[in-house]
């Protein structure tokens, strides 16, 4: 039940960060939203109590899903104005 804000906060970050145009500018805002939504995720979980390591694999689950969320987005815009021009 733990790990259900990382993921849930790295999918709402990639559907936040998939409206910017420039790569670098997501890739920016996924890094570093995406380590202080995983300190955030630890902290929620209580798992800074036990060693700071768990925000390594808590940061890892958000950029993860941040970049999975962004992928898809662009795919499913992509071939949604492709539909549509055809």
């Amino acid at each position: 039940m733990d790990e259900v804000f990382p993921v849930l906060a790295g999918i709402a970050l990639g559907l936040v960060t998939s409206t910017l145009r420039t790569r670098w500018l997501g890739a920016a805002a996924i890094g570093i939203l995406g380590v202080a939504l995983g300190v955030v995720a630890s902290w929620i979980s209580g798992e800074l109590a036990v060693s700071w390591l768990y925000i390594l694999v808590d940061t890892a689950q958000v950029g993860v899903a941040a970049l999975l969320s962004r992928v898809l987005v662009r795919l499913w815009l992509r071939r949604r104005a492709q539909s549509i021009a055809h």
